[in-house]
């Protein structure tokens, strides 16, 4: 009997990992291809979408990717030519996939913005065969901004597949104990590396507008948790919340890391240290908004040392933390 069914794998379970996104390039094009993405996305940008978009394309397209070129430029990865953000995701995904990947565990990366897209990667994972696929958003305290669209971009990209794969995200994970773990290992390792001791620890997570936590976003909530319990494994230097990078002239979340660099040393405060629990890897809002930006404000007011706590990137433990989130699910 003539056998003319198509060729079909399946049995497999995808796992992806996706973060924010990167340009391609420091090109002012390639940046403002990833800025109109980026900033066209409604849970990123919550106006009327029909002004927004006149705001957009007339005045922040045309002068905000020069001034984001110039950022990406000072911590662009020469070595491989690639942002720093795109470097450590990819070196993660291919770390968990070495410790957990198999035969029928297929681990890979995607970006929200910019390239690799949810899209081609989820299309991938299913023609490998793929019936179960696991999402690992990269963000440890969930936001609508983050962690929901990610989600709306899978189930977008669903809606294309006639045989979709079963589905499982995983929202969040910001007091799971193998990352406060990771995040006070790594306070404790740069506090011994260092010759003077810090006057204070700043844990500054990405701000959101202060709307979007009146209208019931978790995140905030998040953000002040992680930072209790690092606070409470982590008891020889008082740690505080800040939130950076705000965008525009409305409020966000307080208090602002900017301005807290910028008044600490008239406070006392000569000696810092800063970690960014809320990025998985580095970046360019830890490189060059804290590391460059931060660090000389800090000083130029008065501050004598300041350093800044490497993202968990693709160290061990992060690895570890992500195939203990993973085989939850498997």
């Amino acid at each position: 009997m003539q056998n003319d069914h198509p060729d079909v794998k399946f049995g497999k379970t995808g796992v992806l990992l996706i973060n924010l996104g990167t340009p391609d390039s420091t090109s002012w094009w390639d940046i403002r291809k990833y800025l109109k993405e980026f900033l066209s996305d409604k849970r990123v940008i919550e106006v009327n979408p029909i002004i927004w978009q006149i705001i957009l394309n007339l005045f922040i397209l045309t002068f905000r990717p020069s001034k984001t070129a110039h950022a990406y430029k000072k911590i662009w990865r020469k070595d491989t030519n690639e942002s720093p953000l795109l470097y450590f995701t990819k070196s993660q995904a291919e770390k968990l996939n070495i410790k957990i990947g198999n035969k029928n565990t297929i681990v890979d990366f995607a970006m929200r913005y910019g390239n690799p897209s949810i899209t081609s990667k989820l299309n991938k994972l299913k023609n490998l065969g793929c019936e179960n696929i696991i999402i690992l958003p990269l963000y440890p305290q969930y936001a609508a901004a983050t962690t929901a669209t990610v989600c709306d971009e899978v189930y977008r990209s669903l809606m294309s597949m006639r045989w979709q794969p079963s589905l499982q995200v995983i929202p969040h994970y910001e007091s799971e104990p193998f990352y406060i773990n990771a995040l006070t290992e790594s306070i404790e390792n740069k506090v011994e590396s260092i010759s003077w001791k810090p006057d204070l620890i700043i844990s500054s997570y990405h701000g959101i507008p202060k709307k979007y936590f009146d209208k019931g976003d978790p995140y905030h909530c998040y953000c002040h948790k992680t930072t209790r319990l690092m606070r409470e494994k982590f008891t020889s230097i008082n740690i505080e919340t800040t939130f950076q990078s705000r965008f525009g002239p409305q409020e966000w979340l307080t208090p602002y890391t900017d301005k807290t660099l910028e008044n600490l040393p008239k406070k006392g405060v000569k000696n810092l240290l800063v970690i960014c629990p809320g990025f998985a890897s580095d970046c360019v809002e830890t490189l060059e908004e804290i590391n460059i930006q931060g660090r000389e404000s800090f000083m130029e007011n008065g501050g004598e040392n300041f350093d800044l706590i490497p993202c968990l990137n693709d160290n061990s433990s992060h690895i570890d933390l992500f195939a203990k989130l993973v085989t939850k699910y498997t």
